[in-house]
């Protein structure tokens, strides 16, 4: 029951957070810290969120090969400024292959 109650809370926290933005008045937004915050804050929490699913499991740091084989391709097709969904498609292309061979 506990849990629920959290949750219940991140998510009002979330909405008041969506409505304080949407609120905000524009000389706020307009402000180039702001801006430059608002710009670097989603870079930063994909990186984040991409290193714990990277080199995270079950709570534990390990380094996974085709985990980041998969990267290393994903990376390169980025650089190469393929599509979304080809870069996705050639990181989990990788990532099967490298299981496959590797064991």
């Amino acid at each position: 029951m506990t849990l629920w109650w959290a949750i219940a809370a991140v998510c009002a926290g979330c909405y008041a957070l969506k409505l304080a933005g949407l609120a905000a008045p524009r000389r706020v937004l307009d402000h180039p810290r702001v801006r430059r915050f608002a710009e670097l804050v989603p870079v930063a929490l994909l990186a984040a969120l991409i290193a714990v699913q990277m080199f995270a499991e079950h709570g534990e740091l390990r380094f996974d090969l085709a985990r980041t084989a998969g990267l290393g391709a994903a990376v390169v097709a980025l650089l190469l400024r393929a599509p979304f969904l080809i870069i996705l498609a050639t990181a989990a292309a990788v990532t099967a292959l490298v299981r496959v061979f590797i064991g």
